[in-house]
């Protein structure tokens, strides 16, 4: 049993500096391509999306809520609400919706 939790510990270790090492030894030059250049600049909103959405679905007692209040966040944000508005209608629409659902 302990030996398998270190050979995983020790595979990890090496999948993550291996992740982290190989782009900076293989890529010295300059990235031109736009189609690469456009998919690294969005790799962390698609991370932090990926991360985020999940917990609000399951932070309310009803993904049904969760679901409406993220909706309602994309919209008041669209319509150029900072992030404190957006959070304060979000949490609001949560707690009207708890009463009801």
């Amino acid at each position: 049993m302990k030996h398998s939790i270190w050979v995983s510990i020790f595979v990890m270790a090496g999948v993550s500096y291996l992740i982290r090492v190989l782009p900076l030894t293989l890529i010295r030059k300059p990235i031109k391509n736009t189609f690469i250049r456009s998919f690294l600049y969005y790799v962390p909103y698609i991370t932090l999306t990926v991360m985020t959405f999940p917990a609000i679905l399951k932070a309310t007692g009803s993904p049904l809520a969760g679901g409406i209040a993220f909706l309602t966040g994309i919209i008041i944000t669209w319509r150029g609400a900072g992030l404190l508005q957006t959070a304060v209608v979000c949490c609001a629409a949560v707690y009207i919706l708890q009463l009801f659902l």
